[in-house]
């Protein structure tokens, strides 16, 4: 049996979504894309299959997933599991969000690998967080084990240690007590922020060797102004 596509209408709010209509039903026969209207050439008069029209629906439902998480990820990069469980929020089912990322991986625009290296460096050198934080963050947002490592590895330890040693510093400031106690509150810190032992020390030195250089200048420069 043929259908008759009898009218054509574009959405109200969304421009580029096309309501088609038969003779005789109030509810749209297929809402697609206008990609999808003109591949098809879905216009009045053109007359369709049953089955068709469900292939149609199905691509459209898989164009919308794709349309829809590109559009996302125009905010700022995502990883595949955060596009997934955004899709998932939207109400898609599994067939539609899988094609959406098979194809964003294809077209290279989801790369969990790249993202991870981005984001790491990015945690590295302005939030002064140490690899064993950025680690527990990339498997949060469902980065793989490997590229999480791989990730990591990329990390130089130079940029580590001076991440460390910039939030040690700082921290330093603000700590009250003797200078043993002062220490330890500030290698906890630097171990919370996820920093490794090694550097934990290297920082905590640094910091507190440059604190009281600070400390005897200010101190000679009283003397001499007496």
């Amino acid at each position: 049996m043929l259908i008759e596509i009898s009218a054509v209408e574009q959405d109200r709010k969304d421009r580029k979504r096309y309501h088609v209509y038969s003779n005789g039903v109030e509810e749209p026969l297929l809402s697609v894309h206008e990609d999808l209207l003109i591949k098809y050439t879905l216009f009045k008069g053109k007359e369709l299959t049953r089955e068709a029209i469900a292939e149609i629906a199905e691509e459209d439902e898989r164009y919308r997933a794709y349309s829809l998480a590109v559009t996302y990820l125009g905010v700022k990069a995502r990883t595949r599991k955060q596009i997934e469980q955004y899709l998932l929020r939207k109400e898609f089912e599994p067939e539609p969000i899988a094609y959406a990322l098979e194809r964003l991986e294809s077209e290279h625009i989801v790369d969990d690998g790249e993202y991870a290296r981005h984001f790491a460096l990015q945690r590295i050198r302005y939030s002064q967080k140490g690899r064993r934080w950025i680690k527990q963050e990339l498997h949060q947002r469902g980065v793989s084990k490997q590229a999480a490592s791989d990730a990591l590895d990329s990390i130089d330890k130079e940029d580590e240690l001076a991440s460390a040693v910039h939030a040690a510093k700082k921290k330093w400031r603000s700590l009250k007590g003797e200078n043993r106690e002062k220490r330890q509150k500030l290698m906890a810190f630097l171990m919370r922020r996820g920093f490794p032992s090694d550097v934990v020390k290297q920082a905590a030195k640094a910091a507190i060797d440059e604190a009281e250089i600070e400390q005897a200048d200010e101190d000679e420069g009283l003397l001499l102004d007496n």
